[in-house]
Order: structure tokens, then sequence, then C-alpha cells
């Protein structure tokens, strides 16, 4: 029986803003705990991928933090779909931020600063927040199919007062990017951990060569604006802040310091390794935030992939911004 993607999106969508918030949790608690149990399709590559991140784990310790990675990620998709029917006052219950005192320096005065982010805790809430509270967000989001669901994920962002470009070959995402971060006030957070073109950037990220995208180093430089690594993770809540929030989970966006201060001089190969090496930091200490359930590592990547990039060079030409989109509910393998 084929199932209809489009039809469970928006099914879930319509009923899990409406329903109570702890009914909503222990259901999507459940499908996480029901994939993680059977192994389903990204599952494998999740406990890989987080037994680089803690290499002393024995197969016990491994299994039992990717069950808290699934639900986590699991989680995301709940309060995603919670969204829309936040208030504001809950939205900004739910966020914590630390260091963000250099960004809204960067920002002040018409300002716009460029975030490098992973697949960490929840990217949607953090950009309805950033977007009121920081300054008008600007991503881009990889082009999903069915298209039906990329357009609606594309509304659902949009909705969030969050500007979106889709990220099509030969599109010129990068050409547009550049023109809004220059000319208007602009958070750009490019979710980068994962290449997504063939223009990436092999790093050293948590002790093993990966390959990420070039994007925000890339925009950062061009545009002549700070670069800020930055990492999402869950938080319990507890007393009133859970009371306004109207959950028992919320957010901390931590903006570190930046790796790039906007000036002449930048290397984009420099400067990516200096944001995964930030990052790739903050997730070794919070590794079941990590929503990669997929390949990143080159010893995972298919050789005829990297082909690509290894006959390309970064400083060739404008790479295309990569990421700032959702991971599909059924993780691709590739």
């Amino acid at each position: 029986m084929r199932i209809d993607l489009v039809r469970v999106f928006r099914l879930a969508r319509a009923s899990v803003e409406k329903m109570p918030d702890p009914l909503a949790r222990a259901i999507f608690a459940a499908v996480a705990d029901v994939a993680w149990a059977t192994g389903a399709s990204g599952v494998p590559q999740l406990e890989a991928n987080l037994a680089r991140v803690r290499p002393g784990l024995d197969r016990r310790r491994l299994r039992r933090l990717s069950r808290a990675a699934m639900r986590a990620y699991l989680r995301y998709y709940c309060e995603m779909f919670q969204l829309p029917g936040l208030t504001a006052e809950q939205v900004a219950a739910r966020v914590r931020l630390i260091g963000d005192g250099a960004v809204r320096a960067a920002l002040a005065d018409g300002g716009s600063a460029v975030a490098a982010l992973g697949h960490c805790g929840n990217w949607d809430l953090a950009g309805a927040f950033a977007t009121r509270d920081l300054a008008p967000v600007l991503t881009v989001a990889e082009v999903l199919e069915p298209e039906a669901i990329f357009r609606d994920f594309l509304d659902f962002r949009t909705g969030l007062g969050m500007t979106i470009i889709p990220l099509e070959k030969g599109g010129g995402v990068f050409r547009r990017l550049l023109g809004r971060t220059r000319s208007h006030n602009h958070l750009v957070p490019l979710l980068a951990d994962r290449d997504l073109t063939s223009t990436g950037v092999e790093v050293d990220l948590l002790d093993h060569r990966a390959r990420v995208a070039a994007g925000p180093a890339a925009l950062a430089i061009a545009a002549g604006v700070p670069l800020f690594p930055v990492m999402i993770r869950h938080e319990r809540l507890s007393g009133p802040r859970r009371r306004a929030a109207g959950s028992p989970w919320g957010i901390v966006i931590h903006f570190m310091p930046p790796v790039y201060d906007g000036g002449r001089d930048g290397d984009v190969a420099t400067v990516t390794q200096r944001w995964v090496d930030a990052l790739g930091a903050e997730i070794r200490r919070n590794p079941a935030d990590w929503h990669m359930l997929q390949k990143v590592f080159l010893a995972d990547l298919d050789p005829d992939r990297l082909r690509p990039a290894a006959a390309s060079s970064v400083g060739s030409g404008p790479p295309e911004a990569g990421a700032g989109r959702p991971a599909p509910v059924v993780p691709e393998e590739g």
C-alpha cells in the first residue's frame, strides 16, 4: 500500500495544532520509540553518527543515546506543527538565549549577520522567535519531493514571518541571498552541517573528515558581515516558565563568538572549519539534540558523490548556500 505523504503531513499539521500538548507529545514519543526499536530508515545512520560523537560508548549506552535522539527528533516535528497555534508569549517563554550580545550589536542600525546552524534542537521555533526578537529571518529551504509538501513547508515558515528562498539548481540562490543580506536588516541562519550540493567544504568534524555546506562562510565573506556558529538544544522547563510556555520543553539558542568579523580578509575553507569546530564541540556536549539521520562523514558517503566537489574549487565561484530544510519524515539514505 502506498502512503500519501502529502495527506499524512497535512493531517498531522491540522490535528496536532488543536491537540492538547501532553497528548501530542505522547503520540510523537511513541512514534519515535517504534521507529527506534524497529530500526526504521535513518536510525542505523543516526547511531553510526552518534558513535563518532561519543566513541567511548558501549552498545547499550549507544542505543540509549540513539533513543533519546529519536525522541528529540520527533519532538521537533511535534513542536513544529504546534507553532502556528502558539501565542507570542508562549513562543517567548519557550526560548532562552545565550551569548546574544554580539549578534544584537551586529544587527543594530540595520546591519545583517549570518548564523551557521546544525540540524539541532528546533530551528523553526528558533526562527519564529528570532524574527520577532532579533531581526527579520532570511534563509533557504531545500525543495522537497513531493512538491506539495515543500509548498506546505514554505507557507508554514513564511506564515511565521520568515523569508524563504528555495534552494533550486540554477535559481541564483547565492546571489539572491547576497543581495538581501547586503541591502536589508536580516539574520540569515543556514543549516549547514550537511552538504546538499557539489560545492561542499571538506572539514574535520568531531575528529572525522566530513562534508558541510560552504554557504555560511561564503555568504558572510561576500557580504562583509559577521558569522556566528549557533547551537540549538532542548531543555526541560519548570515553574512559571513552564506554565507560560504551555509546555514541559523549551529550547536554548546559544550564539557562540563570531568566527568571522565581516572584515576584508576571509577564506571560505578556514572560516568554515572554525564554525564547524565551535558547533562540533557543542554537539559533543549535547549529542541527543543532533538530528543527523543522514550521511555526513566521508567514510559513509558514496565516492561518486564526492568526485564533483573534489574537482571543483571552493573559491572558483559563489556556491549555492547550503541547507535550511527540515529532514524528511522518512530520511533519505543518500
